[in-house]
């Protein structure tokens, strides 16, 4: 008996016969939709948006291609694989499939455990994606739930993130590598929800033991988000522990210095600084560009990696970009606690 909770498969065919046969293969797994031509198919999928479709080739009026690019051109449909069973077995006929966006080819008359098979494996990515893409909203969402707790708006971890990312392109890294930092990056203060308010949001300067306190953020991060092999909260805890660490080797939690600061760590050091200086916040005026780029400048070799302010400055059309994109005033504003001075040093 299949349950709400099991992929939903929409069979594509103008057979009746060969839609019986996938329903016997399939039906005790999924819940299963039919139709029997183009129109009807994409009718079905807009209403229920289905986990995968499995679509003949040779239909009368819309051939599965055409349905395949309709689905392809639609926002909501076309991240929905599609999986085409068909009698054409020549690899041109492939081919084409495959260009049409398809995932995945069987050839008729099928094999049940091959159907099967195709369709778990291609289920099982759909789920993968999803757990992926579930994950860094995680991600996200403790980001901002830290800027909260730190009564900023929120977007100051969407431009340091958006930085953080065009200097980490300009550093070498891939784009898939730059994507992962662009999303690691938004957890880099999350260590500031286990700080005391009367620390975190105190009026005026901290004394020495509530600087030590403030400085457990980044301990406190790391360990929020805990170890990992590997991926993007691996990212994000080295981000969270080492984004206070200095090129001099004077910054915290653990002294390190130079090239002993993991790479991420650096680039959101300089995104960081550089989106807070440049920022109004209850306590400052927002510093000009030219004043906040000045700073980074003096802080080679001291604060920041000098390679990696050199790359930042050469990037200022992007880095503007985004500053106007993100602007606060460019964005609705959110209700927020009322607004309490926080040391710029933290």
């Amino acid at each position: 008996m299949t349950t709400v909770n099991q992929p939903l498969i929409l069979a594509v065919d103008d057979e009746a016969s060969n839609l019986q046969l996938l329903r016997q293969i399939l039906q005790d797994h999924y819940r299963l939709r039919f139709a029997k031509d183009g129109p009807r198919a994409l009718e079905l999928a807009r209403e229920e948006l289905p986990d995968l479709i499995l679509l003949d080739v040779m239909m009368p009026g819309m051939s599965g291609y055409e349905v395949c690019a309709a689905l392809k051109a639609d926002p909501a449909l076309a991240a929905v694989p599609v999986i085409f069973v068909t009698a054409l077995n020549d690899t041109d006929d492939e081919l084409e499939g495959f260009e049409a966006g398809a995932v995945d080819y069987i050839t008729k008359p099928v094999s049940p455990p091959i159907v099967r098979a195709r369709v778990r494996t291609h289920l099982s990515l759909v789920r993968m994606e999803e757990l992926r893409a579930s994950r860094l909203e995680i991600v996200q969402r403790l980001g901002l739930a830290a800027e909260y707790k730190d009564n900023e708006t929120g977007l100051h971890v969407i431009r340091m993130s958006h930085f953080a990312r065009i200097l980490g392109l300009a550093a070498g890294m891939t784009e898939a590598e730059a994507d992962d930092l662009l999303h690691a990056a938004p957890m880099h203060d999350v260590g500031k929800i286990g700080i005391p308010d009367r620390v975190l949001l105190k009026p005026g300067p901290l004394d020495p033991d509530e600087w030590k306190i403030m400085q457990a953020h980044a301990q406190i991060g790391a360990e929020i988000i805990g170890r990992h092999e590997h991926g993007v909260l691996a990212l994000a805890r080295n981000i969270a522990l080492t984004h206070h660490e200095k090129w001099d080797g004077t910054g915290y939690p653990n002294g390190l210095a130079g090239d002993a600061i993991p790479l991420e760590g650096r680039i959101c050091a300089v995104a960081d600084v550089f989106d807070a200086l440049t920022s109004i916040r209850p306590y400052k005026k927002a510093w000009t560009e030219e004043e906040a780029l000045d700073f980074l400048v003096k802080q080679k070799g001291r604060h920041f990696d000098p390679v990696l302010v050199d790359l930042f400055l050469a990037q200022m059309p992007a880095i503007r970009a985004i500053r106007t994109r993100w602007a606060e005033e460019n964005v609705a504003p959110t209700p927020t606690p009322t607004p309490v001075p926080i040391p710029v040093a933290a």
